[in-house]
């Protein structure tokens, strides 16, 4: 399968600051996102994720090593409108992203500023929000919405763009559990029907059941990277690291640390509920 971002050794410092001194946050880095993939990144506070994310369209510059999208090196600057158009971000405040009084303008504005004809620009708009569910708020006020439909608002933004990939930095910390669901259903579609990779930075790791591969990052490096079972079956380690695991997880691990013999890779709690049942047969 095809990389679309890859890091090469890399490695960042955020510079000293007044008092502040360096914080180095990577040395020798080295990660493959493949293309039409799901990604979650998950980790404690201060391991890096965040950072990483910033790296993949070009907010954040390698201190050392490099960054490519596609092939295209984000230290380029020539190739900076390239690599934005392919990788799109959405960030965790909504609020921060919606820049128009009005749904659709608000959705409009990147493909404006890319210079899009506006017979195209229309297009995109309408199929962005009728893709994220929101087409019949399109003449709202964004600031009315729910925390939940705002974030979408700001995905139907970036989907605008026509991007390949999209990086979502922990885009549900500021959302109520409904509001959480709403965004991590559609970005999960728009992966599934649609192909396009996402990236999703989150601390929630119910979030990362339903990706195809979960990447630990603890103290600037990778502690753990495979799939959502292989992952949070490693209990001991990811609470060494400072998390937690799924809630189905937990309950099994539980068990079996009482001396029922269950698996705990079950991750729904349809799964967990039939290893229960079996085992309560």
């Amino acid at each position: 399968m095809t990389p679309i971002i890859q890091t090469e050794n890399l490695s960042f410092t955020y510079p000293a600051s007044g008092e502040r001194l360096a914080l180095p946050v990577f040395e020798n880095l080295n990660l493959e996102i493949t293309e039409g993939s799901f990604t979650a990144v998950i980790g404690p506070n201060g391991c890096g994720k965040s950072t990483l994310a910033k790296h993949f369209n070009a907010v954040l510059l390698p201190s050392g090593g490099r960054v490519l999208v596609d092939g295209l090196d984000t230290a380029d600057e020539e190739l900076l409108l390239d690599i934005r158009r392919q990788i799109g971000m959405v960030f965790q405040n909504p609020d921060n992203q919606i820049v128009a009084n009005v749904v659709e303008e608000d959705v409009a504005f990147a493909p404006e500023n890319l210079g899009v004809p506006s017979a195209e620009i229309r297009q995109r708009v309408d199929e962005a929000l009728k893709t994220v569910g929101m087409y019949e708020y399109r003449e709202h006020a964004p600031h009315l919405l729910s925390g939940g439909q705002k974030q979408r608002i700001a995905i139907a933004g970036v989907l605008a763009m026509k991007p390949r990939c999209i990086v979502l930095d922990e885009p549900t910390a500021m959302l109520d559990p409904r509001g959480r669901e709403e965004v991590v259903a559609t970005i999960t579609r728009l992966n599934r029907e649609q192909g396009i990779t996402v990236v999703l930075i989150t601390h929630h790791m119910n979030e990362a059941v339903g990706a195809d591969r979960v990447i630990v990052m603890h103290q600037g490096g990778i502690l753990a990277d495979g799939s959502p079972r292989e992952v949070f079956s490693q209990v001991e380690l990811l609470r060494q690291a400072g998390l937690d695991v799924p809630q189905t997880t937990e309950l099994l691990y539980e068990l079996r640390k009482r001396g029922w013999p269950v698996p705990i890779d079950a991750l729904t709690p349809e799964e967990c509920a039939e290893v229960i049942a079996k085992l309560l047969s």
